[in-house]
């Protein structure tokens, strides 16, 4: 079984199909195509099914998927360490952010790594937490932002915690207190992030601990037009209060929310067991000392 057709059967899961797939690999969509073929053929059972509407796995295919991502997670991690053993220093930092908290939390720890090493690559992917959480199962980077909890295949090192706050139009009943409990919020439309964002995650989550799933009133991954969408009176939405700080508007009201378990808890995670090169532990310690990342 050759790695690389496991890579372009991750690569199409990943991607939701064989063209997509093959811009990843830098490959053609023919090549891409062989490749599963083969691994079909040597394992004797179809993994994917095709259709117009893109690509689904099989049960096989569910599994092969999972096995894979530790397959090639495992190989890109032994070449690092041997590379580390031989004394090579390949100068690179393959790091994923996710795109809410990148500005605020992500930007100075570039400005201030990029000044210690300067030597040091840094090949950024920029995505929502659940793909970064497959990137590192698959070996793609090393050492990721996202939000706890994670899964037990991941360590974690916590980075910052802020209390989130409710962004509401000023004619809401409580757009006046100081402080407001989720359950006083269950009739009001919340505005989400989009799929892929784990606030989301925490934000569902706590409304179903509650009694309650929250009624959308719609989706975005842009910050700005989300708060635009509350001053225009479509309902909620919910911020790290950072945030929230960084955007002041006169026509919305910011009120903490009253749920310390809800709390916006950023880490940087890495797979369980992997090895870690000597950039990548360089992020680690830069982290746990940037000043603006001390609360």
């Amino acid at each position: 079984m050759e790695l690389r057709n496991l890579r372009a059967y991750a690569e199409v899961v990943r991607r939701g199909g064989f063209s997509a797939a093959a811009k990843t690999l830098y490959a053609t969509q023919p090549t891409v195509s062989k490749a599963i073929k083969q691994l079909e053929d040597e394992l004797g059972l179809p993994l994917l099914e095709r259709s117009n509407q893109g690509v689904r796995m099989t049960q096989a295919g569910e599994v092969v998927y999972r096995r894979a991502l530790t397959l090639l997670a495992e190989r890109d991690s032994l070449l690092t360490e041997l590379d580390e053993m031989r004394g090579l220093r390949r100068g690179e930092l393959r790091l994923g952010i996710p795109p809410l908290g990148n500005d605020t939390v992500f930007a100075p720890m570039f400005a201030a790594y990029r000044a210690k090493y300067p030597e040091i690559d840094i090949r950024l992917f920029e995505q929502g937490s659940q793909n970064l959480e497959d990137s590192l199962m698959a070996g793609e980077i090393e050492i990721a932002g996202s939000l706890l909890p994670v899964s037990e295949a991941f360590e974690a090192q916590p980075v910052r915690r802020e209390p989130l706050v409710v962004l509401l139009p000023l004619q809401h009943p409580a757009a006046r207190l100081a402080k407001v409990k989720l359950e006083a919020l269950k009739d009001t439309p919340f505005i989400l992030f989009d799929k892929g964002f784990a606030l989301n995650r925490t934000i569902i989550d706590g409304c179903q601990r509650r009694g309650f799933t929250p009624t959308e009133a719609a989706r975005s991954g842009q910050i700005d037009f989300i708060v635009a969408l509350v001053a225009a009176g479509m309902g909620l939405a919910m911020l790290p209060q950072m945030m929230a700080q960084e955007r002041p508007r006169q026509d919305v009201a910011t009120v903490l929310l009253d749920e310390p378990d809800m709390d916006w808890q950023m880490a940087l995670i890495w797979r369980k067991g992997a090895f870690l090169s000597h950039a990548a532990q360089a992020w680690r310690q830069l982290a746990s000392e940037m000043p603006h990342l001390k609360r």
